[in-house]
């Protein structure tokens, strides 16, 4: 099979197409010929061995892991013995999490992983891209935030994969909703359902207001820079890997605040299927709606690093096969 490998760290030129052997479908597994997968921060990351944290999962000096990769959608082609759940013929998303690998033709996945059944009026692609931001917006929100009907949410980041979702996700809570992005994305955010957008090239999110909760979903504040517009026993939650959060989290207690980052892509398989079967019937009935930035072909996998590279992207960048 055909798959974007890498063999050591650096700019999207370093991944390339190679071959590798047909993966098979052990016991308790089944085999998903790829038709999507994102090319996410989290691949960018891991690519360039930066932040350094993220090489603790992908190698120290050179990567261990030649395919990235996490989420994706396919057709079930082949069944191991004992699978119950799936059969051939069954069109699938699903996540492998930290072990990547989803950037090539074939993927394994094992039957209780993290993989749930897409519906044959939705679009492989549509589902693939709602659930690669909702897999790390539904926590969050859910479950780190406990966001609740009434709530006043802003979202930094909200036009990217998981701050589109994130967006969505908040209005179906019941939340009041700022969202803020670029100029250039305020019709999109307004559309996903946003009550108020900041342009943050014209204004300044921490000048004024106050949030209950704070979600930067790109990393691009801090919570010293926000906790002046953060409501007391405001949650302050961020995506990005910084050693200054566990500070941050001391500082937040003593004023009775809250600030955390949530490893999502670290949860249990059996929680992200939870909320992959959650989150299909929400696109199906149009409550979520796909945000896709762009797609490559594998041969152009480099392109598709080099577009989440600019940090710029609106929704999903989507590798197809």
């Amino acid at each position: 099979m055909r798959a974007a490998g890498f063999d050591r760290y650096g700019s999207p030129q370093v991944v390339r197409v190679i071959e590798l052997p047909d993966p098979v479908a052990g016991p308790g597994a089944v085999l998903v010929r790829v038709t999507a997968a994102c090319v996410t921060s989290a691949d960018v990351a891991a690519r360039s061995g930066d932040p350094f944290a993220i090489r603790l999962i992908v190698g120290l000096t050179r990567p261990r892991r030649r395919v990235l990769g996490t989420e994706f959608a396919g057709v079930i082609e082949s069944t191991g013995a004992d699978v119950t759940r799936f059969a051939v013929g069954d069109r699938v998303v699903a996540a492998s999490g930290a072990t990547f690998g989803a950037h090539a033709e074939l993927v394994t996945v094992a039957e209780d992983g993290a993989i749930a059944k897409i519906r044959d009026d939705i679009q492989l692609a549509d589902a693939l891209a709602v659930a690669e931001g909702a897999l790390t917006a539904l926590p969050f929100l859910r479950d780190h935030a406990r966001l609740a009907a009434g709530q006043r949410i802003l979202i930094n980041g909200a036009s990217g994969s998981v701050g589109s979702a994130a967006v969505q996700l908040a209005k179906l809570f019941g939340a009041h909703v700022t969202a803020v992005c670029s100029a250039a994305n305020t019709d999109l955010v307004t559309a996903l359902g946003a009550d108020r957008v900041i342009d943050y090239g014209s204004e300044d999110f921490t000048a004024g207001g106050e949030y209950d909760v704070i979600f930067d979903a790109v990393g691009a504040s801090t919570f010293g820079r926000s906790r002046k517009v953060l409501a007391p026993g405001g949650t302050y939650l961020t995506t990005v890997p910084d050693p200054r959060i566990l500070l941050d989290g001391l500082r937040a207690r003593r004023s009775g605040q809250t600030a955390k980052l949530a490893l999502t892509g670290l949860r249990k398989n059996a929680d992200k299927r939870a909320d992959l079967e959650w989150l299909m019937p929400l696109v199906a009935d149009g409550s979520l709606v796909p945000v896709i930035d762009s797609r490559y072909p594998l041969d152009r996998v480099a392109d598709a690093h080099a577009r989440v590279d600019t940090r710029r992207k609106r929704g999903a960048v989507l590798l197809e096969f």
